[in-house]
């Protein structure tokens, strides 16, 4: 079963747990300090808003007795982001300190001797989820059920309650052919309230820090998250569909009912996903267990003889947390814990990560694998955490490049393939299509790894153990997709531009504003919402802010069929990337700029000392343009934006309706970093933009 899931054991007997063993907490004021240098500032922005944790008396009260009583107003002032005095953030190694890679492999070997792992890593086999296809028809059909389940995600855990589709952690991968309708009826049969617990510990030193432990640390539960209801909505990421089909986050079902979606899959061969978008619950009904793969074939992809069957393995990547006992021993109870690092003006907490690594629901699992080529469709489905995966062998020195290529991204296959020079990244949200010769290890075992610079405490994945018999004679062909689909250079050439930028943060939680370009202002900076930029071309170009929040009025209106040039800035000096996502198109990442962001910004506060607005005082500086990746190189429905970039895509625009452009970080997205836009033909933009009138700006009603 895909995610073990749970039978009567005929021993009666639980699996022997042990203590999770780990260096006590601190409270030495100079100790939390620099702790709160290392928390994630880009994944900070609250994972719970003031509102909903305050309402919540045992956190209110909690919060009273460990920070003390609030202060007094503040009044009006600006404050300088710079990267001396920014709020807390883990922040990337300085180019200076070695290669991602390097740095990388440095840390996950400290940690891993550092903290001992409270299970037992590489112990289970990995599950392959079971494969669901349609039945014939026009369209065809399929019946898919959200239903509660226990399951068991390491053979040391007890079990653990979850909500999964067809009862399975992850969900069945759902297989399609393109261009043949897909009608999917999502049944929700789900029971009782949200299967985990939430917590939000006040920020204090401890080894491993508080968001990568296990355990509440003495934090109250948040009943709010305990008592939500089965209330979903199911959206399928990265399909290119009309708007009814899109999952429209308020557009909710609740135990009983049915949401009936149909998917053109007109696109070509890729993996997609799909889990719940319901806002603002997404966070907690996805690690719930709401999510699965999507897999749509074709012609061209079936022609290159890739590897096929039991040699092509879905690896949906998602990061976990449990609870403990009295005793201090894994429960099996998922935890989502964040961490509060600030109580006043406003309750601000980190967005969740989790120290346990599932690998399709299992923590830490081996394959057995013959001496021969495989294919992988790799998924990261975590909240935040990005993974940089490094395949090494059991010393930890990496295999060679050229045994891993990669394939494909989220939109399908790229011209050719490229050789995975070490390290194989993927942010949240992201797909990696890639292939892998374990011909050369024939014997021997090799462990997956995440080398990213904060991996957590325990940086392993998952292992390979390569048997010694079997082999193939596949080669990775020259060409993948002669008719890769290209960018439309004609169009682009005055093509519509939209700039979203997200502000460093205050102290409030993270937002993006949607940007629109001014003239330079004649009164001094800064002003609220305004922001400058001077470009490669040395050119300043000023922008005013339009929209901030998920209910602002719409003021990205698309003509159907349009291509458009989309920018996101990250203004921010620290924290892990943004996860940048827009529903029902994939794009092409145009360029990737660098810019000085540091000493730039400044806050608005009101009387109470919270963050109502900034602008820069001076405009950020263009340093330089960084190189696009392999993963960045095919069309995409994802693309993560560092601190300090700006990264331009082209996408087209094919499908009409109201769709959603955000940050991928679930706690970021249920809080408001998401922003509908608007796609209609243009004959009826145009009537839309005379205000409803088709005489033109110059026409008046008559007669009245």
């Amino acid at each position: 079963m895909s995610s073990r899931q749970e039978q009567d054991d005929h021993t009666g007997r639980e699996p022997a747990r042990q203590p999770v063993a780990h260096a006590p907490r601190q409270t030495d004021p100079g100790a939390v300090t620099a702790n709160r240098r290392r928390l994630l500032a880009g994944a900070i922005a609250a994972g719970f808003t003031a509102s909903a944790l305050s309402a919540n008396d045992g956190v209110r009260d909690w919060v009273a007795r460990q920070a003390g009583a609030g202060r007094g107003a503040v009044g009006p002032r600006t404050v300088a982001v710079a990267n001396n005095t920014r709020l807390p953030g883990r922040n990337v190694p300085s180019a200076g300190a070695g290669s991602a890679g390097t740095a990388g492999a440095g840390r996950a070997a400290v940690d891993a001797a550092g903290h001992p792992t409270p299970l037992q890593p590489y112990r289970d086999p990995l599950p392959i989820p079971r494969v669901l296809r349609p039945r014939r028809g026009e369209p065809d059909e399929l019946t898919v059920r959200m239903t509660v389940a226990r399951v068991r995600m390491h053979s040391q855990l007890p079990t653990t309650t979850i909500w999964g589709f067809d009862g399975t952690l992850p969900g069945p991968t759902i297989e399609v052919r393109r261009d043949r309708p897909l009608s999917v009826r999502w049944v929700n049969q789900l029971s009782g309230k949200m299967p985990l617990v939430a917590v939000a510990p006040l920020i204090e030193w401890a080894d491993p820090p508080l968001w990568d432990r296990p355990g509440r640390d003495g934090a109250p539960v948040l009943t709010d998250v305990s008592n939500l209801p089965p209330w979903t909505v199911i959206h399928l990421h990265g399909a290119e569909t009309g708007m009814d089909n899109d999952g429209w986050p308020e557009a909710g079902i609740a135990p009983g009912a049915v949401q009936v979606a149909e998917y053109a899959n007109a696109q070509r061969a890729t993996a997609l996903w799909y889990h719940d978008h319901a806002m603002p619950v997404s966070r907690w009904n996805t690690i719930a267990g709401l999510s699965g793969a999507y897999l749509i074939r074709d012609d061209t992809e079936a022609g290159l003889g890739l590897p096929a069957g039991r040699h092509e393995v879905p690896l949906l990547l998602c990061d976990r947390n449990f609870d403990l006992d009295e005793a201090g021993r894994l429960t099996g109870v998922q935890l989502y814990k964040t961490v509060l690092y600030a109580t006043e003006p406003e309750l601000q907490a980190t967005s969740f990560s989790g120290p346990f690594t599932t690998v399709n629901g299992i923590i830490w699992p081996y394959l057995a694998v013959e001496p021969r080529w495989y294919r992988f469709r790799v998924l990261n489905l975590s909240n935040v955490r990005p993974y940089h995966l490094q395949l090494t062998f059991e010393d930890g020195s990496p295999v060679p490049a050229d045994a891993i290529q990669l394939i494909g991204g989220d939109g399908g296959l790229l011209p050719a393939p490229v050789s995975v020079d070490g390290v194989l990244s993927v942010v949240a949200a992201e797909r990696a299509d890639v292939l892998v010769n374990f011909a050369p290890f024939r014997g021997r075992t090799l462990n997956m790894v995440n080398v990213d610079y904060d991996p957590g405490p325990w940086p392993q994945v998952m292992q390979f153990r390569v048997g010694r018999h079997g082999g193939d004679r596949f080669h990775p062909p020259a060409v993948l997709d002669r008719e890769f689909p290209p960018v439309d250079d004609d169009a682009m050439a005055d093509a519509p531009e939209r700039m979203v930028m997200f502000p460093p943060l205050g102290t409030g939680q993270i937002e993006q504003w949607e940007m629109e370009q001014i003239p330079a202002p004649t009164e001094p900076l800064p002003i609220d919402g305004v922001v400058q930029v001077k470009g490669a071309d040395q050119t300043v170009r000023t922008y005013r802010r339009v929209a901030r929040h998920f209910n602002d009025p719409v003021r990205f209106m698309v003509n159907t069929g349009d291509w458009e040039r989309w920018t996101w800035i990250n203004l921010d000096v620290g924290g892990w990337p943004h996860p940048q996502h827009v529903h029902s198109t994939h794009f092409r990442v145009l360029h990737r700029h660098f810019y000085d962001v540091a000493d730039k910004f400044e806050f608005f506060f009101d009387e109470q000392g919270r963050t109502v607005g900034g602008g820069t005082v001076v405009p950020i500086e263009y340093v330089e343009a960084r190189e696009i990746s392999p993963m960045d190189s095919g069309w995409k429905d994802v693309v993560h934006v560092n601190n300090g970039e700006a990264v331009s895509v082209a996408a087209h625009f094919a499908h009409s309706g109201r769709f959603l452009h955000h940050c991928h970080m679930r706690d970021h997205e249920d809080m408001g970093m998401m922003r509908p836009f608007v796609v209609m033909p243009a004959e009826v933009m145009k009537i839309e933009h005379q205000g409803g009138h088709p005489m033109g700006g110059g026409a008046a009603h008559g007669g009245h």
